[in-house]
């Protein structure tokens, strides 16, 4: 290479590292034009919270939002697309390179609020940062006059994530069938480029009694409140023999209705999480026992029926997230370590479906707060201005990142790799 001379992008996709740059920085710039309405977005899904499968107002926010993105007709967008407030936005460069097909590119917006909190998750801000991304791909793509590019930008409203997983629903409606790569993001407390989001499976428990008078003759009733008591307690000592990582949680919704009948019927609602789909299973069997002992000692009979969905983990892909890691410290994002991020709390997310089929990235951001997610707080935080610029920002770290897939054709086949070697790893 003769001096002054610049290096070849991997794969000759792009004139040179530099020219990679440059279009980096078209795609931050692109954001940066856009900031005014993507901050009137978030707002507007904030201020009118709405719970899953519900999210009517938010649909109808965010297609409006592509649809009248300049040029018109730039975005092709399905409302409703296989549920009722999900959709699908999708931008294609023209022309291209003799291949088989576009590199699908899939950037996933939830906007699904909580009960009686609003948006204490920040799913505003994964709305925002979804869009934010998508728009700075595509700006830095159509300056490149006279160098079209084979890629597809799609942008998938995915409801629900809080209750009911739509991005499970999306799956088996082959939504992610053609995606290539998908990105999202997740307001927190600090800047991970992974956190180890673990398996979930939820349960709804009834107890049947028989209801008579407490205190006239209550040796008639079978007592379902007590069942539900039993099955609270029976848990809570099977907690001595559960491994550190797994995680049983609920609530007792109904325990009678007054109390001189005995209760005739209980339920309650329980979450069980484990690091794995392997492990979840043998979770879910201790703590079924623990409900069918219960309705054996009180002479009650048990229900137990599961959710519609598991929430699968979240597959690490080191490869993408290096690259999102270096994309997001030029930008100025400090990160936590590996180690933190392996040993950091973490929920559950239905994007741990998606990462079973697609690979992708599910990076944590910093919103500038320390609140703790699922808070009142943590609402106020998600709508506060200063949200704004480190959402912004997390976009444009996605956005370059996504750049790299499409310009480092050697990035784009480890990236498979890693999928393909997670994949193996979780056979369950």
């Amino acid at each position: 290479m003769r001096p002054g001379e610049e290096r070849p992008v991997e794969g000759g996709a792009c004139a040179s590292v530099s020219e990679l740059e440059l279009l980096k920085l078209r795609a931050a710039e692109c954001i940066d034009a856009a900031a005014e309405r993507l901050g009137a977005l978030s707002r507007a899904i904030w201020s009118e919270p709405e719970l899953a499968y519900e999210e009517h107002q938010a649909h109808g926010v965010l297609t409006r939002f592509f649809q009248s993105e300049a040029p018109a007709g730039a975005w092709a967008v399905q409302p409703h697309y296989q549920l009722a407030t999900a959709f699908r936005a999708e931008w294609g460069s023209p022309g291209g390179w003799a291949a088989p097909r576009p590199l699908h590119l899939g950037f996933l917006c939830e906007y699904d609020a909580l009960p009686g909190l609003g948006h204490a998750c920040g799913h505003n801000l994964i709305a925002e940062v979804g869009a934010a991304a998508a728009l700075g791909v595509k700006g830095a793509l159509e300056s490149l006059a006279g160098l079209p590019l084979p890629v597809k930008v799609i942008v998938l409203g995915t409801p629900a994530e809080e209750d009911g997983g739509g991005k499970i629903d999306l799956i088996e409606a082959g939504a992610f069938k053609n995606l290539d790569v998908v990105f999202m993001a997740h307001p927190s407390q600090e800047n991970a480029a992974y956190l180890p989001d673990v398996a979930e499976h939820d349960v709804t428990v009834k107890f049947y009694g028989k209801a008579s008078h407490a205190a006239a003759y209550p040796w008639e009733g079978l007592n379902a409140l007590d069942a539900a008591v039993l099955a609270y307690n029976n848990l809570s000592v099977l907690r001595q023999q559960l491994k550190p990582a797994w995680r049983v949680h609920g609530i007792i919704k109904n325990g009678g209705v007054k109390p001189n009948i005995i209760p005739s019927y209980s339920e309650l609602i329980y979450y069980f999480r484990a690091p794995s789909m392997k492990e979840l299973p043998v979770l879910t069997k201790k703590a079924e026992d623990c409900f069918r002992a219960a309705a054996l000692a009180t002479g009650c009979t048990v229900e137990i029926d599961g959710g519609a969905h598991d929430y699968y983990n979240v597959l690490p892909n080191k490869s993408l997230w290096k690259a999102y890691v270096e994309n997001g410290k030029k930008l100025g994002i400090d990160f936590i370590s590996e180690d933190a991020m392996f040993s950091g709390p973490s929920g559950s997310t239905d994007f741990g479906n998606v990462s079973f089929v697609v690979p992708g990235i599910h990076p944590y951001f910093y919103i500038g707060s320390n609140a703790l997610n699922h808070t009142e707080q943590y609402t106020e935080a998600a709508g506060s201005q200063e949200a704004q610029f480190y959402t912004l920002r997390t976009a444009k770290a996605l956005a370059m990142t996504a750049l790299d897939v499409i310009f480092k054709p050697e990035l784009l086949e480890r990236i498979r790799e890693d999928f393909k070697l997670k994949l193996q790893e979780e056979e369950f």
